[in-house]
């Protein structure tokens, strides 16, 4: 494997911002130093650049297996490597459903074949597979998955008896999606009977409301509370939910943990009118107020992790009506230039950023040897020139989907070259087609 030498970069890693060289060796980070004088194969000059740990995504669905008309796990992590993340925890709501040990075991054969980011999958949990949960082995799978309000998949867990023994028979982290599904499909009638089947996208944080969300992350909490559950709930989409997590304790001491999504931070139902369906998530967009309230907890760490729920659908799929079209949108390519337009205008440091993009994660999910910068570290890398504009076209989505919420948005900063396990993933903005990344590992 190559050595690189990277020199004169500003690397932002564990709270600071710091001019150093960095020397990368079989994969890992072997040196950092103010000035490093070694032979290396490959020389990269980071002059006026940023250097970040690769960005851990907690959240995707890259479609693979059963929906690859939407993605695959090629294409999406190839699309992540531009982006500058560089490993992904991908969701069980493939076909089939990743219920069992067997099928789990299919995704990561396909990854160990495809993927050019670092993996992991989570082992789907559903009302009649408890036994095969608790067959997931620690190690090498990130945790359990659980559906408390139904999204794109089909695998809600809806029976409480169910819930119970799942959260106080494992120690893995049982990450959910709350939403309350009787509430939902109260509203929803009430909006068919306003609208027949030509309900406006609009209503649609009307459905999937604020009182929805709450009522299933609060009942979440309430059981791990009562079992000694490890609980993480992803994508919060309203303000009354931040209320529910603690900033009193460190993230290594929490046994409850919460995750927002890049959209969660960026949209409001003022754009529906605009974006129709293709800012249509479950959940849902919410108020601006929903927005500001998730960006103080985020701020004030009630909130421990920034995600994107990367979820695409094709384009015929979003351009149908409102009832029809899915919920979900590509993200990964382009979170991190889109938090750091958020740095640029002073709502978040760069350094905090970081903490919440990737040493967090890493933290949270205790992932071996990834998301710091530090000696004897796998060398995962983004590299990026934070005064380069460049705007979205659908010319240069690498999604399979090829469509974005953020076309013809101008982004400050372009993510220059994608270090992978040592690789040089992404040179200059061109990928390369060498597959470097590798299944992610677990202290646990």
């Amino acid at each position: 494997m190559a050595t690189i030498l990277i020199k004169n970069g500003t690397i932002v890693n564990e709270g600071v911002s710091l001019k150093k060289d960095l020397f990368l060796k079989d994969g890992y980070i072997a040196a950092i130093e103010d000035r490093i004088e070694m032979e290396a194969d490959k020389v990269i000059d980071a002059t006026d650049l940023h250097i970040f740990p690769g960005v851990i995504d907690d959240q995707v669905h890259f479609r693979e297996p059963g929906l690859t008309r939407k993605g695959s796990i090629a294409t999406e992590s190839k699309a992540a490597i531009a982006g500058g993340t560089t490993s992904f925890i991908e969701q069980p709501n493939t076909v089939p459903n990743a219920v069992t040990q067997e099928l789990l075991e299919d995704k990561y054969e396909i990854a160990s074949k495809s993927s050019f980011a670092n993996y992991s999958f989570m082992m789907g949990g559903t009302n009649d597979n408890l036994e095969e949960v608790l067959k997931t082995n620690p190690r090498n799978v990130a945790g359990i998955k659980l559906f408390l309000g139904s999204s794109t998949g089909n695998m809600l867990v809806d029976n409480e008896e169910v819930l119970e023994k799942i959260f106080s028979s494992t120690k893995m982290l049982i990450a959910v999606h709350c939403e309350d599904e009787q509430t939902i499909q109260s509203n929803l009638e009430k909006y068919k009977a306003e609208f027949g089947e030509d309900i406006p996208v609009s209503c649609h944080p009307k459905i999937r409301s604020a009182s929805a969300c709450y009522k299933s992350s609060s009942k979440a909490i309430e059981l791990a509370k009562k079992t000694g559950a490890r609980l993480h709930i992803f994508h919060i989409s309203t303000g009354i939910e931040t209320e529910l997590f603690r900033n009193d304790i460190p993230l290594e001491e929490k046994m409850i943990t919460a995750e927002v999504c890049i959209h969660h931070l960026y949209f409001s139902d003022e754009d529906y009118a605009a974006k129709g369906n293709f800012i249509k998530w479950n959940p849902a967009v919410k108020t601006a107020d929903d927005r500001d309230k998730i960006w103080k907890a985020l701020l004030d760490d009630r909130i421990d992790v920034i995600a994107t729920d990367h979820a695409p659908h094709t384009l015929e799929e979003k351009s149908q009506k409102y009832l029809q079209a899915p919920s979900g949108g590509p993200l990964v390519q382009h979170s991190l230039v889109a938090m750091l337009e958020f740095v640029k205008e002073g709502k978040i440091s760069m350094e905090k950023m970081v903490e919440k993009m990737v040493h967090n994660p890493a933290k949270l999910f205790k992932i071996e040897k990834r998301g710091f910068i530090r000696p004897g570290y796998f060398a995962d890398l983004a590299i990026v020139d934070t005064d380069s504009p460049w705007t979205v076209t659908k010319e240069n989505l690498l999604y399979k989907c090829g469509w974005s919420p953020f076309e013809g948005k101008t982004f400050s900063s372009k993510v220059i070259h994608t270090i992978v396990n040592g690789h040089l993933a992404m040179e200059n903005g061109i990928i390369s087609e060498k597959l470097a990344g590798s299944r992610l590992l677990f202290n646990r």
